[in-house]
Formats: structure tokens, sequence, C-alpha cells
């Protein structure tokens, strides 16, 4: 499996050495504070996560749930980033899960939840409007294409909470920033991302 060496530990960019921030980083902050990504999107990765979010292969599901869980529990050992109070998993727009017929990123949340004793609350984040598939865009479009995409029907639930937003891959990372930014706007103390894959 391609594990993570170094990286970024605030966006999981894999790096050539070890950083408390990539330079993409340092000239813009992303509103998340951490993430954590243990593997590399490259084989046999990017084949295993189509094959679960695509084809229903729940089975690839459990096992990179279980994978990302076992260095989500080595991650909060090390007091990185503090111990989050709510998992979140990235929402679908509810049409799209109606077609899918699941959210992989729900799925993946609920593994973590049930192996570390985490409260998963898919509720507090909601996707309000159908959006273009980000695959294949680029990074401006991706931004546009998200831009109030996100809501947070009970904001109460979320006050001075400490947030990890679950989800498959981090490519560019918009819909990560997108979807923590409207977790702080409506209160949240802090967010970071946990995502099985990054992509180098």
């Amino acid at each position: 499996m391609p594990w993570q060496q170094a990286c970024c530990q605030r966006c999981a960019l894999p790096l050539p050495h070890p950083a408390q921030q990539c330079g993409r980083c340092l000239n813009a902050p992303p509103p998340f504070s951490h993430a954590l990504a243990p593997l590399i999107y490259r084989f046999p990765v990017d084949s295993l996560i189509p094959a679960f979010k695509y084809h229903g292969q729940t089975s690839i599901g459990r096992l990179l749930g279980q994978l990302l869980a076992e260095a989500a529990a080595d991650w909060l050992q090390q007091d990185i980033a503090p111990c989050p109070d709510l998992l979140l998993p990235v929402p679908m727009h509810r049409k799209r899960q109606a077609q899918r017929g699941y959210n992989q990123a729900c799925e993946l949340a609920r593994d973590i939840a049930r192996r570390t004793q985490l409260r998963c609350r898919p509720e507090l984040l909601e996707r309000t409007r159908s959006t273009l598939p980000q695959q294949g865009l680029d990074a401006k479009a991706r931004r546009q294409n998200l831009r109030g995409a996100f809501s947070c029907p009970r904001p109460e639930h979320l006050q001075g909470k400490h947030l990890a937003l679950i989800d498959d891959v981090m490519t560019t990372g918009v819909t990560l920033s997108e979807a923590s930014q409207t977790l702080l706007k409506a209160g949240a103390a802090s967010v970071q991302v946990w995502c099985v894959a990054r992509t180098p």
C-alpha cells in the first residue's frame, strides 16, 4: 500500500520531508486546521476507492474505514490536533445519494465511529444544492461549483465543538475547505480533515 511517509500536517500533501505546512498552506491557509490521510492516491488505492465509491463494493469500504480508523487512533495519541467531539461525513446531495444508494463518506465515518467510540453526526452538515461532479474540474471551477453548497441545519449542536470531517480522497481540498468554512461560520471551534488518501 502507498503509505504516506512525510506530508504537510495542514493539508496532508505528500512531501519529501515532514513539515508543519507546505508552501501552498503558508501562502493561503485552508480553513481546516489539520489533515490526516494515511495513504497516497496511487495504485492500488486508486482502484480500491472507485470500486467502493461507484460500484458498491462495501467490503473494500470496511477495509478502508479500518485503515483510516487505525491511522486516526495513532494520530490522536500523538496530540497533533484536538480530539474531535464529533465526526461529520462530507454530505452528498439527496438526489445523487438516491442514485448511488449510499454516501461513501458516511459509510467511512460510521465505521470509524464504531472503532474509536467517537460520535458520528451526519445530519449536522447538509449539501443543499446539487453540484457538478468535481472530477475533471480545475481548482477555480471546483471553487465556483461548490460555493454555497453546504449548510448546517442545527448550528446549536456545533457551538464550540472540535470536528473531524470525513471523506474518501482529498484532491485540491476545495470540497473540504468549503464544508469546513460552513462549519466554522456555524460556530465550530475547529475543523480537521480525515481522508483515506491524498492525491500527490
